[in-house]
């Protein structure tokens, strides 16, 4: 059932009346917070228990299956948290912002991380783009996403990674650019879609967010890759 409310929510205007979109987008919703929140609770208890048989038997963090039952806790309680922002992810506060300084900001935020993987961030941010009405927490959450997308697929060292800005139809256009790995041909039709991914420990979640997010502010996404080459995500944000 959730699977087929995920199906209405992302092709439901070509399949059904935009009213019964409208009320299978809610009854989505509403299944997907609710199933979160029922799954949390018992992974909270879970965790506590857990922590409490360390405490008390600190010889059993020394067996394997312990590593294997906390990292498979910890995923769970990571694609809980992903489930969360994927539900809340198009519903934005919008305020007015300095995009250009916005932007750096970010970019600020995430070099050192990349200076100490050997990755180099270059960007092209003019002085010019335009105040923009944008929730700047979900905008920072979009772009964190596809950064951290950029530096997994590049090489490390030898990591490169370009993010340019230009104003473009009284919006802005964001570009961000890597040297990696790339998507093949037959994935890129799909990388959008809940629960795709090529990563071992990946949700499939972080792409969803970031092309619901983009497209809650008047907005779209593509992607452009070359396999072996790398990878460009082309953002406009109207």
């Amino acid at each position: 059932y959730l699977k087929f409310l995920m199906l209405i929510f992302f092709r439901g205007d070509n399949m059904c009346n935009d009213n019964t979109v409208d009320k299978l987008k809610n009854e989505f919703h509403y299944t997907l917070s609710k199933f979160s929140h029922e799954i949390r609770n018992p992974i909270t208890l879970i965790n506590s228990e857990l922590q409490m048989i360390a405490a008390a038997h600190p010889e059993v963090q020394e067996y394997k299956q312990w590593d294997d039952v906390i990292d498979n806790l910890d995923y769970v309680r990571d694609l809980l948290d992903e489930l969360s922002a994927f539900n809340n992810a198009n519903r934005i506060t919008p305020k007015a912002t300095d995009t250009c300084a916005y932007l750096k900001t970010i970019l600020s935020s995430v070099k050192p991380t990349l200076d100490y993987l050997e990755i180099t961030l270059e960007s092209d941010i003019p002085d010019s783009l335009p105040v923009m009405m944008l929730d700047q927490i979900k905008i920072r959450q979009m772009m964190i996403n596809l950064l951290k997308n950029a530096w997994e697929a590049v090489p490390v060292p030898g990591g490169k990674i370009t993010v340019s800005a230009y104003s473009k139809n009284h919006g802005i256009a964001i570009d961000i650019q890597d040297n990696g790995c790339g998507i093949s041909p037959e994935d890129q039709a799909t990388i959008f879609q809940p629960f795709f991914t090529t990563k071992e420990s990946g949700t499939g979640l972080g792409l969803p967010v970031v092309k619901q997010i983009v497209e809650a502010h008047h907005g779209s996404i593509s992607a452009e890759s070359t396999p072996d080459q790398g990878t460009v995500f082309h953002i406009f944000l109207g």
